[in-house]
């Protein structure tokens, strides 16, 4: 029955055919195989369980293992019960060969046809149904070393990749395929470099995988999303532990997509979160109700742990100490009050009017001299024998207040001793 084994001299591995076994005792046989390989699972049979068969073949290549298996129909089930059981926490990533299987996990379900792969995670109850005879690959990894946390192991499980022909999946399937088959023949030393290098490979299709998750980003588009992540990131600027990590798993993204949407925009999510909370800082040290803080528990209010740390950040961000910065606010603030002080006195200071003269008058005549030119040629004129118009007249006082010239008096001509009036 098994067919493409991988030949795998010197490997640590677990082999299982239910050739060997009587019949009788096959369905408890796969079912002690499938638990040493992978996990306490429990098996359902729907026809003669003594006319089933199955094969089993797990290389163990350090910390990871690639597993060769086909049967005829069967319904695998790991419980509730068995996950507390033995706890172990390890990712399955299934390939499918031959035939077909319906994966279930965290309330989804995924049809896997040749050639299309499916993560699923021990550490919680899955349901994996055969249908019909069928061959398949199964690559074990520790969580840890696909690098993602729990939120997003939850978004990742019982999802089909590989059923497009486009995208990471057609380029990585293919070569993970491949080196799973082939892995178990190279050197000792070669395995071990190639179990990280399919390590890394399943961490990339994960990655890529949440990355294109709908619900991860809006229909707004990448730029809306980033500047909700920027704003949630706001809200917890002050606290020293927060890691790119924290702000991925809070949105449900992969760490690898964070740093993918900051870097869109030339920065990265180290760089920005340090940025603002540098921004903050020079804000509060410049502010005048803070003078009474000290610069270590400013820096203390924005995240930053190490004084000596926050020192050098300002000084590279600002070309100054923050006790020069506090110092130098001071200073423009008092230079800037002076300022608002003298275009004050300026602004309200009444300025010195400007007085208008009689209709007649030179621009430069005051109504003061003008009147006392009056009175000297009124003297001069009778000596003289000289009329003089006006020497009589009683002139209105001047304003030297009014904005518009003062009405004048015409007076009449002064008449001869005939009683006539000069012409």
């Amino acid at each position: 029955m098994p067919r493409n084994a991988p030949v795998t001299a010197g490997v640590p591995h677990t082999v299982l055919s239910t050739e060997t076994v009587r019949p009788a005792d096959r369905m408890r046989a796969w079912k002690q195989a499938l638990s040493k390989a992978y996990v306490e699972l429990d098996l359902g049979v729907r026809e003669d369980p003594g006319s089933w068969q199955g094969f089993l073949r797990a290389d163990r290549l350090g910390s990871l293992q690639v597993t060769t298996e086909q049967s005829d129909p069967v319904k695998v089930v790991r419980t509730p019960q068995g996950a507390a059981a033995d706890g172990r926490a390890y990712i399955f990533a299934r390939i499918q060969l031959e035939g077909s299987a319906l994966l279930s996990q965290d309330g989804r379900s995924a049809r896997l046809t040749p050639g299309v792969l499916a993560f699923y995670d021990a550490s919680r109850p899955f349901t994996l149904v055969l249908p019909e005879p069928h061959r398949a690959r199964v690559l074990m990894v520790p969580r840890p070393m696909l690098r993602l946390g729990e939120p997003e192991v939850r978004r990742l499980t019982a999802r089909a990749i590989g059923e497009t022909t486009d995208g990471p999946p057609a380029l990585i399937l293919p070569l993970l395929t491949g080196l799973a088959r082939e892995i178990g023949t190279a050197s000792p030393l070669v395995r071990e470099r190639l179990a990280r290098t399919l390590a890394d490979l399943l961490s990339t299709l994960a990655e890529d995988l949440l990355d294109t998750d709908p619900r991860a980003v809006s229909a707004s588009g990448p730029d809306a999303f980033l500047d909700r992540i920027k704003a949630s990131i706001e809200t917890r600027i002050g606290e020293p532990e927060l890691s790119p990590r924290m702000i991925a798993e809070e949105h449900h993204i992969s760490l690898r997509y964070l740093h993918k949407l900051f870097h869109s925009q030339g920065t990265t999510v180290i760089g920005w979160v340090r940025q603002r909370r540098l921004e903050g800082c020079s804000t509060e040290l410049a502010r005048p109700g803070a003078a009474h803080l000290t610069i270590s528990s400013v820096a203390a209010r924005w995240g930053f742990t190490s004084p000596s740390h926050f020192n050098r950040a300002f000084r590279k961000a600002y070309g100054m100490s923050p006790t020069q910065w506090r110092t130098s606010a001071d200073r423009r603030r008092r230079q800037a009050a002076a300022r608002a002080e003298t275009d004050a006195d300026q602004l309200y200071r009444p300025a010195r009017p400007r007085p208008s003269g009689d209709v007649g008058h030179g621009p430069h005549d005051s109504p003061s001299s003008q009147a006392a030119a009056d009175q000297g040629a009124a003297a001069a004129a009778p000596r003289a024998g000289l009329a003089v118009p006006g020497a009589n007249e009683v002139r209105p006082r001047v304003n030297p207040f009014r904005t518009s010239p003062p009405l004048v008096r015409v007076p009449a001509e002064p008449a001869d001793g005939t009683g006539r009036k000069h012409r």
